[in-house]
């Protein structure tokens, strides 16, 4: 019964924050420098794989960048990034795997963040990623596979997670 309890622990996998720009390269330079001022690590660029020529797009343009932290990393930052938002979510922002995402409109409600006139005004989007042990399953090389569906994360666990681990109002409470 304790094996049980033990295998139901919710933990914080990973925290992802992304910046789109789309066709400007003037804004997703802005967006490097934020994501490095914030985190103090490098982002990747994300690159476009398809042409969309209504919105000047083709294969090969950066279009973002991205940071994902992991560990003790992720969850001091999320603690940050959810006191920007007056560590309130609502329900729309957990999807039914257990995941959170959620949108920061300007950079400088992040606690410990100054403002920087060569960035300007800029948001980002956070998605922070919530695990139990077994789920090496899905990623493993051998024997892949699916986690069971009583296994997975519900939007009810990972909202009480949520409230617990990080003091989190969900929806209109109070």
């Amino acid at each position: 019964m304790a094996n049980d309890q033990a295998m139901k622990q919710i933990r914080v996998e990973k925290l992802t924050l992304n910046i789109g720009a789309g066709k400007e390269q003037s804004v997703l330079e802005k967006g490097v420098h934020l994501l490095k001022q914030i985190t103090g690590i490098n982002p990747v660029k994300t690159i476009t794989q398809k042409r969309i020529p209504g919105w000047g797009l083709r294969p090969g343009l950066p279009i973002g960048c991205k940071i994902t932290l992991r560990r003790e990393d992720a969850k001091k930052l999320a603690k940050r990034l959810l006191v920007a938002k007056n560590n309130k979510l609502l329900i729309e922002n957990f999807d039914e795997e257990g995941n959170i995402s959620f949108g920061i409109k300007e950079y400088i409600d992040i606690p410990d963040t100054k403002y920087d006139p060569k960035i300007g005004i800029m948001g980002l989007q956070a998605s922070i990623t919530l695990t139990r042990p077994g789920f090496r399953i899905k990623r493993r090389k051998i024997l892949k596979r699916t986690i069971p569906r009583k296994h997975r994360i519900s939007r009810e666990e990972a909202m009480s997670f949520m409230k617990d681990t990080f003091g989190v109002k969900v929806g209109d409470e109070e």
